[in-house]
């Protein structure tokens, strides 16, 4: 299944259900592109992102 890179909009939790209900995290998280991730964008709830870079050492 495609992944997409989500985050939430402020003020507002997003359960993740194939992570047995742990909210989106606030940096945002790859989850599947499925129905229920759709109406959550549809609904304004989250906005598609990118994924920070982690600095290199």
């Amino acid at each position: 299944m495609t992944q997409i890179y989500l985050k939430p909009v402020a003020g507002r939790d997003n359960p993740m259900p194939e992570k047995g209900g742990e909210l989106l995290p606030e940096e945002g998280a790859y989850v599947p592109r499925n129905a229920y991730w759709v109406r959550r964008l549809n609904a304004g709830d989250v906005v598609e992102a990118k994924p920070k870079k982690e600095a290199k050492v």
